[in-house]
């Protein structure tokens, strides 16, 4: 029994750190978008990129907020698989980037790496989750 409510409280608790992680960016960019884009050195020319940036990294991060709320309550291996492919997305986004574009400065790698950890920290858990198999 001490297994699975380790487990759970692992589970829930990087449900929602990774909830708390886009949530924090979400916010940012619903106030102050250009602060968000000040992170990788670019200017937002008009309203309309502001607008873009605000809706997608603010709108759709709230939207990614809600679901994890609920996935780390109601649906949590659920939350882990999503997680496990939203952050593999990532690091794999910033791979292709790699090969296509070149490396990667600073900014770019630690993401990379951080992601990469945040998908093998998802995937492991939902590995676990198949050796305590039971009502999760």
């Amino acid at each position: 029994m001490t297994t699975k409510i380790i487990y759970l409280t692992a589970s829930k608790g990087f449900i929602l750190f990774s909830a708390f992680s886009l949530g924090y960016v979400a916010l940012l960019a619903i106030i102050n978008p250009q602060s968000v884009m000040d992170l990788v050195g670019v200017k937002l020319p008009n309203t309309d990129a502001i607008s873009s940036i605000r809706g997608i990294y603010g709108g759709v991060g709230i939207t990614l907020v809600l679901l994890l709320l609920y996935l780390a309550f109601f649906q949590t291996i659920k939350g882990l698989s999503f997680l496990s492919l939203f952050w593999g997305s990532y690091a794999l986004s910033r791979i292709i980037t790699w090969f296509s574009e070149g490396a990667l400065g600073e900014f770019g790698t630690n993401w990379l790496v951080i992601e990469s950890i945040m998908c093998l920290i998802g995937i492991l858990l939902l590995i676990f989750s198949k050796k305590i198999k039971g009502n999760l």
